[in-house]
């Protein structure tokens, strides 16, 4: 029988500066996908989010994923959206999820189904982010079903959830995150972060609210792969990327060595920041450059426990 307590969690419990990643499961039943990425990935992260129909476009699913991960040896985060499933759906899949050895939780809205390739798809929205976060939260503590029915075993998940620091107005944010935090969510990714003067100035906020105190705090970067890809991003609403970002991609002679320059700028001035507990590295389409990233960054070798 596996821990109760993941590895993700004993480390941040530890003090130790996390470092997680993500593994976007492939659009089929394709077994080496994942374990090609999951090799890729161990030893050089501390776990892997598996991604929930990420975009709204068709995937496999978290929960196999991870499982697949997990067996070459790379601890996984299932994401778990609410955008797909109701209340019954979610409880259900979340106790194979626990009896099937995963240990971390990150839920998440989930992206509006008109961003992906079945708009025509009914979404359910049941429940929303921070109340899927207590519904979790009072199942581990209580043992108890949103129904008031008691759970023979009840998992006890480390429940995390996710913030945009970017997004206005932002004290809206804020109340969003600490109402996440009280619901029961123990850590937080962030957003990617372009803007890291904009970041900094968010996170003065998140410490005066005291709210680094209560969840432990990841933060988000991105690797792009092409100008294009931050020509994208920077379209997106509720990111924030300088145009400043943007002309040094345009410039460059090689805009992934240029990528990879910014990527690790950000993360020296990230981990001076009080309050960070981690960095979260999200490389979507560009997995193999994970491992360059961490190095670069003086973040191997990764922590062992005891």
């Amino acid at each position: 029988m596996a821990e109760e307590k993941s590895k993700l969690q004993r480390l941040f419990e530890a003090g130790e500066f996390v470092v997680t990643g993500e593994i976007g499961p492939p659009r089929g039943a394709d077994v080496e996908h994942v374990h090609k990425a999951a090799e890729g990935l161990r030893g050089v992260i501390d776990a892997a989010n598996v991604t929930d129909n990420q975009t709204s476009i068709l995937r496999m699913s978290s929960i196999a994923g991870v499982l697949l991960a997990q067996q070459k040896g790379v601890e996984g985060v299932a994401q778990m959206t609410c955008r797909d499933r109701n209340r019954i759906a979610i409880q259900s899949d979340l106790l194979g999820a626990w009896a099937l050895g995963i240990r971390n939780v990150l839920l998440l809205s989930g992206d509006h189904q008109s961003f992906g390739n079945d708009p025509q798809a009914k979404n359910v929205y049941d429940v929303d982010s921070v109340q899927v976060i207590k519904i979790m939260a009072d199942l581990k503590n209580e043992g108890r079903f949103l129904n008031g029915k008691k759970a023979k075993t009840a998992p006890k998940f480390f429940i995390g959830t996710t913030a945009n620091p970017f997004a206005d107005p932002e004290e809206l944010q804020l109340i969003r995150l600490k109402k996440k935090i009280k619901a029961g969510a123990q850590f937080v990714q962030t957003q990617s972060i372009y803007d890291i003067d904009r970041f900094e100035r968010w996170m003065e906020k998140v410490r005066e609210w005291g709210l680094h105190k209560e969840a432990y705090i990841e933060a988000g970067v991105i690797v792009n792969k092409s100008v294009r890809s931050v020509e994208v991003t920077q379209t997106v609403p509720g990111m924030s990327v300088p145009d400043s970002i943007v002309e040094r991609m345009r410039k460059a002679k090689d805009p992934k060595e240029e990528s990879v320059n910014i990527v690790l700028e950000i993360i020296e001035r990230i981990k001076k920041i009080e309050g960070i507990s981690g960095l979260h590295i999200m490389a979507i389409g560009w997995e193999e450059i994970v491992p360059e990233v961490v190095k670069s960054a003086g973040l191997l070798p990764r922590p062992t426990l005891n």
